[in-house]
């Protein structure tokens, strides 16, 4: 599900609806069990996004891969009108940025994530990836950090059909905040952001506090439960706080956009 999400999402920011998904799969020998999880993974990911699944390919490579080992890669089309095509033009002095929850650490920063659980100890001589650290409230750390990616796609969609002007938006993935918002902003434009706006998953304390990574660096490589920003009028802010709300998606004022040159304010070094 996290292939078709990295895809669908990235579509979104365009203001696009996607249309349609294809995934490839390399592997040694095709394993039926294997094959079945993945497929049906990524069916439910088309579902939710509202896209067709309409096929993919498969390929056998013994001596490539190892035995139980696969690559998977996919990719989406949406369609948008041209004259509602968010590329950052409709952005304006003083818009507002809505953050959207993550349902935690998403699809980037898995080198580190694996560099600091296998350097992890565990008390309980369990796996590093079945240890339940107290902030995680009872959950192993696999549990957490397989939480599937969010998909944005049909609440931003039926926020836009409301009546909702969104301005622009951004899908925060690998590079986290600094590096994604920006993408989303006119000639310049910069935005203040204020990190204690939102709740901070408790995961990303755990990341940081077992690996030793700085606060600026973990901005710099998660999303640090921020999975999707919105950019919309401060006339328009808190109807948009209200209808992501409603939908059950927790949703922040975490900045402005202000003069600048295309950089992100605020950010905790």
């Amino acid at each position: 599900m996290d292939l078709v999400a990295m895809c669908v999402n990235d579509v979104l920011t365009s203001g696009a609806q996607p249309l349609f998904f294809l995934d490839y799969l390399a592997t040694s020998k095709l394993n039926s069990g294997q094959l079945t999880q993945v497929v049906a993974g990524i069916a439910q990911g088309c579902r939710l996004a509202g896209c067709a699944l309409l096929g993919g390919e498969t390929a056998e490579m013994p001596g490539f891969y190892k035995p139980g080992e696969y690559d998977l890669a996919g990719f989406c089309v949406g369609i948008v009108e041209k004259s509602q095509m968010l590329d950052g033009s409709k952005v304006q002095m003083g818009d507002v940025a809505i953050g959207l929850a993550s349902e935690g650490v998403h699809s980037n920063g898995f080198s580190l994530v694996r560099k600091i659980v296998s350097e992890s100890t565990s008390d309980t001589g369990t796996s590093n990836w079945d240890t339940c650290p107290k902030m995680l409230g009872g959950s192993s750390l696999g549990e957490v950090l397989l939480t599937p990616t969010q998909i944005y796609v049909k609440p931003v969609l039926d926020a836009l059909d409301s009546g909702i002007e969104i301005r622009a938006m951004a899908h925060i993935t690998g590079g986290g905040i600094p590096e994604n918002l920006p993408r989303c902003l006119g000639v310049g434009q910069s935005v203040q952001i204020e990190p204690s706006s939102w709740v901070i998953p408790p995961i990303f304390q755990w990341l940081a506090q077992a690996g030793d990574v700085s606060a600026q660096e973990m901005f710099n490589t998660f999303n640090m439960g921020i999975g999707f920003v919105l950019i919309v009028s401060p006339t328009q802010a808190e109807q948009t706080l209200s209808w992501f709300e409603s939908l059950g998606i927790a949703a922040y004022t975490i900045g402005e956009v202000i003069e600048g040159t295309g950089d992100v304010i605020g950010i905790p070094e």
